[in-house]
């Protein structure tokens, strides 16, 4: 089975909906599948006001049909909402493709943080958007239940996975921040409600890695606060194996990619008690949730770092890459008959 997969998140952007897909694309072989990409590079872009590190790609129907056609793929997956998702939408529903799509980001609740634009306003652009596919699907059944409270059809579950190789408790241990030492991951942006962090009276060291639009300001008053920019890979790694409590402010993410690296990595978390938290930490006893995040994140010091690693371990991409691709085979009637082109080049 051949899946082409549109995207507007791509490299270099450093997110959870970057490394999903990349792991897709690395673990499809491995039941049969194969995975291609529209993405960014494969246009001119311009970078998005207010966040220079995100191109907006400057697509247009043609070069997206004539990518579908030269695939001949068996199926269309839209991963976002923007530019390259809206254009392969129209080029599928126009040209009767079948394709699915994915519901990684809050973006009625991130535009609300930014502009007075009614939540309503933005649901119903989004369930115009992917109502009309055969299938969307989600990272949590949290996501699922607010999203069908909002008039969103046919979705499915796609949970996540963690590299537990690369991410895992290590004996070396390179920050020599005073202890305990209280970490955050990701981006550093306003809807990820970094203050909420960076605010607290904890004791030991706080630590922020990433980067983003509000880094310089935030940097600038929370001078106290370890920002140590973006790491990757074994860098990133090392970091989680040398903090104590991961601490996750966010209120509008739909999953958190990072709170299963932090967990694989033995690493306690700390959250509020939210859409993606209580879908992953849940009843695990691997984390605390509490609206007090300072009582959180001291609460967490006493979890046992291996029941963390222990739990990250039932997650792993091999099963979120078959989920996906039974999604795509059960929304197009394939689950008997996979190998039947669905449409040709």
């Amino acid at each position: 089975m051949r899946v082409l997969v549109a995207t507007d998140a791509w490299r270099p952007q450093i997110n959870g909906v970057v490394r999903s897909l990349e792991y897709l694309a690395s673990e499809a072989p491995s039941f049969g599948a194969s995975i291609g990409f529209l993405t960014p590079g494969d246009f001119p872009t311009v970078p998005l006001p207010g966040y220079r590190e995100i191109r907006l790609a400057l697509a247009s129907v043609g070069r997206i049909e004539r990518a579908i056609k030269s695939m001949g793929p068996d199926s269309v997956h839209i991963a976002t909402e923007g530019p390259i998702g809206w254009i392969t939408r129209h080029v599928c529903q126009t040209r009767g493709y079948p394709f699915t799509t994915s519901y990684h980001t809050r973006f009625p609740e991130y535009l609300a943080e930014r502009l007075p634009v009614p939540l309503r306003w933005s649901y119903a652009v989004l369930r115009r958007f992917h109502n009309g596919g055969d299938g969307i699907m989600v990272g949590s059944p949290t996501l699922e239940q607010a999203l069908k409270a909002h008039g969103f059809r046919n979705l499915m579950p796609w949970s996540r996975g963690v590299d537990a190789v690369l991410f895992r408790p290590r004996s070396v241990q390179p920050l020599a921040f005073p202890a305990p030492v209280f970490l955050y991951v990701g981006r550093i942006a306003i809807e990820k409600n970094l203050e909420a962090f960076l605010a607290l009276d904890l004791p030991g060291s706080k630590v922020v890695v990433g980067d983003g639009p509000l880094r310089a300001s935030l940097q600038a008053r929370f001078p106290q606060v370890h920002f140590l920019g973006t790491r990757t890979g074994r860098a990133l790694a090392d970091v989680y194996a040398s903090a104590d409590v991961f601490v996750f402010p966010s209120l509008t993410d739909t999953f958190g990619l990072v709170i299963l690296e932090a967990l694989a990595c033995g690493l306690p978390v700390a959250a509020f008690p939210v859409m993606g938290p209580l879908d992953v930490i849940g009843e695990s006893g691997c984390g605390c949730l509490d609206a007090d995040l300072r009582r959180a994140a001291l609460a967490a010091l006493q979890v046992p770092r291996e029941k963390c690693r222990a739990y990250a371990l039932t997650f792993t991409w091999q099963e979120s890459v078959r989920q996906f691709l039974d999604n795509v085979k059960r929304a197009h009637g394939m689950l008997t008959d996979a190998a039947r082109p669905l449409f040709a080049g």
